[in-house]
């Protein structure tokens, strides 16, 4: 059967709303109409990290493509609550304009600012005034813990900073990181316990990202990339050598993992 709808050289976002709607329609596709929010929620994750690769490649054409594949998830959520009738992609925009506007007192407002940090400030005592948090023990449970656990953490500490709970300096979230070392190596053996201390050392390690003014996320990618980037180096040298690295010896791939080091320090 045809369906009712107008091809285009160009289309809108009202266009993608209809598409959205034609597919989850009765005779539109049998797997958009099965979807749930718990089905697809994993693909919001994917399509999000995907624009995140996207900006990092600078390639505007990319971003474009991984933005509207952002988009379907937002308007494919909204049309699972539109059926439902809850609510609509309309009433998504009206929500996060009307917040916008809020949370902007000095563009929208009679409020006057001097600097971000009144901005920022401004903004998170109307967040919490919005949240009905009271307490910055509400603020820290209101990070959610589906978010990656180093962002996370590092933003827990950050709200915790706000109001004191912090040290001076990057030298006691040093010592923290000495301290809770011991603790894993005194744990080593016993499964949960260790578990528990490896934790702990984790978050110290954020705490100094964050003295750092360093995105603990972006630093542990940049590490993992430049361990790739070593472990490719060293199976490249064993190849060209005749080196079989499964019954090399730990000291052989060693030596090989220090030439390739060297080499990039060279370069």
């Amino acid at each position: 059967m045809a369906i009712d709808f107008a091809f285009k050289d160009r289309y809108t976002c009202g266009d993608l709303i209809e598409i959205v709607r034609i597919l989850r329609a009765p005779g539109g596709c049998p797997w958009d109409i099965e979807q749930t929010h718990a089905s697809i929620r994993r693909d919001l994750i994917e399509e999000t990290y995907e624009v995140i690769e996207a900006i990092n490649k600078q390639e505007p054409a990319m971003l474009r493509e991984e933005l509207g594949d952002v988009l379907l998830q937002v308007v494919f959520h909204a049309s699972i609550e539109t059926d439902a009738g809850h609510f609509g992609f309309d009433d998504v925009c009206d929500g996060i304009c009307k917040k916008l506007i809020e949370r902007h007192p000095h563009v929208f407002g009679s409020v006057r600012v001097g600097s971000t940090d009144e901005v920022l400030a401004n903004w998170d005592a109307i967040k919490m005034a919005e949240k009905k948090q009271k307490t910055v023990s509400d603020s820290i449970a209101s990070v959610p813990r589906e978010f990656p656990a180093l962002m996370r953490a590092q933003k827990v500490q950050k709200k915790a900073a706000k109001v004191g709970f912090d040290w001076p300096d990057v030298s006691g979230a040093m010592e923290k990181i000495a301290e809770e070392t011991a603790e894993v190596r005194g744990a080593l053996g016993d499964p949960e316990r260790v578990k528990e201390e490896l934790g702990d050392l984790l978050f110290a390690v954020v705490n100094v990202c964050r003295f750092q003014h360093t995105d603990a996320e972006e630093a542990l990618t940049g590490a993992t990339d430049k361990f790739a980037a070593r472990f490719a180096g060293v199976e490249a040298l064993a190849a060209g050598r005749g080196i079989d690295m499964a019954a090399a010896s730990l000291a052989e791939l060693d030596a090989l993992w220090d030439e390739v080091k060297e080499k990039e320090h060279n370069s």
